[in-house]
């Protein structure tokens, strides 16, 4: 049960469950999404460093439009690898190699975007970043000597570094679709726009560099010396670096000013591709060691039963679905003077359907927030299983009774099928889920089972979500509406209503599945409903800041471990040696991850 009304003059129904997640709440049609209107706010608190603040500038905007391809790169096995230290040296020699290669380019179509620039601050700002990169390859240059070894001349230009090469000197070089052919560029502001496209292919490189570099950093040691590549990283992660890119990004948006519409999306186009490119990059260093990401690499269909669980409401949505269905309920509601035939269901008014779910409401939130209180111990205490599972079974009994006080009232009856199917079409999910759960499907090599546990009042709703979104197989387990001739009777088949519920649910999918293969659990979920399964799974990721699942979760031990940082340690124990089978269930440690973006990465990776 989760419903709370806005205080707008004319209020929508909201949901209960903003009590558990402390989300603010929105005030007007169409219904609340509890996301910032701050595009920075969809960025990891550390990924936000790595941003210039102002929203209004094009760089700006490209980077957090385009935040999934640096998280791609920087779930890269390549990546986790460096940032743990683990990284085999000969990769890495042969990653500097192709460096090495890309950065001449980049240095060459510098020279040729500042021939192409006719202003002589713009001339010598180039001029200046092109002597940035003349020194990281200096850099590089000194990697080899302490090798003793020319890797460069040894390693061959790899097809995506080759590939990204090409893609910049060809832009550099006026070879931009709706652009004219260079000899034929007749004035100079002709000839700004190529500094202004080569620019566009070349600031996400910049700003991909200064981001891995900062988060890299932020996980070394104060006192760690014997890292590897901290020299790298300390470069990436430097003062100069970070102007360095600022400088590219000014610079971009200093010459996209006389730019016309089109134009600047031509510079957006460049820009996405370059990220694009950056990723398979990354991709297509050779590691010779095993990596914990993507998870699927690991992942043996003839061996191996991945099962993918995940809650619904505030973890694949961005309302939750009580809110929907309270809003189906207000606006079919009949008027106060309009009869209703005698063979209908009989409804309350929207009035009256206004102010009873406001009521329900009011009760659940402080009833609630007593609940959460009520559960809690004075003091941290050790992670133990069966303690939180005692402590939930309190607050399942809970929501029982605030689910049996929605059926009571009536407030659900007369809701049409077709209603509530077009609702569910409609439905906006969260960023990068829908992908998400579409790549896992059409991949049938994985053989992966999918499971969706949901508190949702109507299973309909999910399928049609899903479904309008071109995933069809997922195995739905959530309570269920009964109809009479597609109408709702306001009656529901209560199937998974409280943690409880929930975690009986996730352990008979689990052992009914066969025991001839290993089985590899992870759980997504968003709130104090998920925690059991969440802690049970091999794998828990929590996604979304629900401040009453970390308060109940860290006073009975769970620690909540950002997903990334959690991953590099990982990668440094299975370095070491550790055993194979490094996630199991019940740890007491959830992994939290900002978007699905991360979690796409971690299991699926590019």
């Amino acid at each position: 049960m989760r419903l709370l009304f806005s205080s707008s003059p004319h209020p929508i129904p909201t949901l209960f469950r903003l009590a558990r997640s402390h989300r603010p709440v929105c005030s007007s049609p169409p219904p609340p999404t509890w996301r910032s209107s701050n595009p920075m706010a969809i960025l990891p608190k550390s990924s936000a460093a790595a941003v210039i603040p102002s929203e209004e500038r094009l760089a700006t905007r490209f980077w957090i439009k385009y935040r999934r391809e640096s998280v791609l790169s920087l779930y890269s096995p390549f990546a986790l690898c460096l940032a743990s230290g683990s990284l085999k040296i000969e990769t890495f020699r042969h990653y500097i190699a192709q460096d090495v290669h890309f950065l001449k380019a980049f240095a060459h179509a510098y020279e040729l975007a500042e021939d192409c620039a006719d202003d002589d601050d713009a001339k010598l700002a180039i001029s200046e970043l092109r002597k940035g990169i003349l020194e990281e390859l200096k850099m590089h240059n000194s990697f080899v000597q302490e090798w003793g070894s020319d890797c460069v001349n040894e390693s061959p230009v790899n097809s995506a570094t080759l590939k990204y090469t090409e893609f910049l000197l060809a832009t550099a070089s006026g070879k931009v679709e709706g652009l004219k052919a260079p000899g034929k560029l007749a004035t100079p502001f002709e000839k700004t726009k190529i500094a202004a496209y080569t620019l566009g292919a070349m600031t996400p490189c910049m700003r991909l560099y200064a981001f891995l570099g900062k988060e890299f950093q932020r996980l070394l040691e104060p006192n760690e010396h014997n890292h590897p590549y901290k020299k790298w990283i300390e470069n990436y992660s430097s003062e100069s670096f970070q102007a360095s890119a600022l400088q590219t990004e000014d610079l971009l948006d200093k010459l996209s000013v006389p730019l016309t519409g089109e134009e600047l999306n031509i510079i957006e186009k460049l820009y996405h591709q370059a990220m694009k490119l950056e990723i398979e990059f990354f991709y297509s260093q050779h590691l010779t060691q095993p990596t914990i990401a993507p998870l699927t690499k690991q992942h043996d269909p003839e061996q191996d039963h991945l099962m993918i669980f995940s809650d619904f409401d505030l973890t694949c949505t961005v309302v939750d679905s009580s809110a929907i269905l309270a809003e189906i309920a207000i606006v079919t509601a009949p008027k106060p003077d309009q009869n209703q035939p005698a063979s209908q269901i009989a409804r309350m008014s929207s009035a009256e359907l206004r102010n009873t779910w406001g009521l329900l409401s009011t009760q659940y939130t402080e009833e609630y927030e007593q609940c959460i209180e009520s559960i809690l111990p004075s003091e941290k205490v050790e992670f133990n299983y069966e303690t939180l599972h005692k402590a939930l079974e309190q607050l399942s009994d809970f929501e029982k009774r605030a689910n049996s006080r929605v059926i009571e009232s009536g407030v659900l009856k007369g809701l049409n099928l077709e209603d509530i199917k077009r609702a569910g079409q409609r439905l906006i999910l969260q960023d990068g889920c829908i992908s998400f759960f579409q790549k896992i499907t059409k991949n049938k090599s994985l053989n992966a089972n999918i499971h969706v546990l949901s508190y949702c009042w109507c299973g309909d709703l999910i399928r049609t979500a899903f479904s309008s979104g071109g995933v069809d197989v997922l195995n739905i387990h959530a309570n269920e509406f009964n109809y009479e001739e597609s109408i709702s009777t306001g009656e529901i088949v209560w199937k998974v209503q409280s943690p409880i519920d929930k975690i009986q649910a996730f352990n008979d999918i689990l052992q009914d599945c066969s025991n001839e293969r290993k089985k590899l659990s992870v759980y997504i979920g968003d709130s104090v409903g998920d925690l059991l399964c969440l802690v049970k799974a091999d794998i828990g990721i929590v996604i979304g800041s629900s401040s009453s699942l970390r308060k109940v979760g860290s006073q009975y031990g769970v620690s909540f471990v950002p997903l990334f940082p959690g991953l590099v340690k990982k990668q440094k124990e299975f370095g070491e040696g550790a055993s194979p089978c490094i996630w199991k269930g019940q740890s007491g440690i959830l992994y939290t991850a900002s978007t699905w973006d991360d979690i796409h990465a971690f299991i699926l990776g590019w």
